[in-house]
């Protein structure tokens, strides 16, 4: 019986590491996408993030402390935002860039929680990112993009 049932872990092992999910055709996302095709796209916490302007938790992001190189890109439709020369630690538990790509995003007055910021949106798919400080590096462009990690996904530079 144990070894029936060790065949059967194994083999179903097996049979998913061949599946390449980059091949997998996803939908078009953008500001045309319906609010119900992106719950049935998007993990419960994008969703919260990217469509009803949540925030994750400060210091547990996946790319808070995380310096490899490559580009960040939105997470609910692909497009470029940020390249990683652009990140830099803000020490506030948030991924934070001091510059975004050109055109990639949006910038909206925020007056939630009784407070006056700037919220940073994908210019494609209108995700909500974060919101954009201006107290980041005085030697660049002196703006800290304070972006939360799920919002965006990293494709390592080849």
């Amino acid at each position: 019986m144990k070894t029936v049932v060790f065949s059967c872990i194994i083999l179903s092992i097996l049979a998913c590491k061949d599946v390449n999910y980059q091949k997998i055709p996803k939908m078009k996302k953008d500001k045309t996408t319906t609010e119900q095709e992106w719950q049935q796209t998007l993990t419960p916490a994008e969703y919260y993030v990217l469509r009803e302007k949540g925030t994750e938790r400060p210091f547990t992001g996946e790319y808070n402390d995380f310096n490899e190189q490559g580009t960040y890109h939105c997470a609910g439709c692909g497009q470029l935002l940020f390249n990683s020369d652009t990140k830099f630690d803000a020490h506030c538990g948030w991924p934070s860039f001091d510059k975004a790509i050109e055109g990639a995003v949006n910038y909206i007055e925020d007056l939630s929680h009784g407070m006056k910021r700037v919220e940073v949106t994908c210019s494609n798919c209108n995700g909500h990112l974060g919101h954009i400080f201006p107290d980041g590096p005085a030697e660049t462009t002196g703006m800290r993009y304070c972006m939360n990690s799920i919002s965006l996904k990293f494709k390592k530079q080849e």
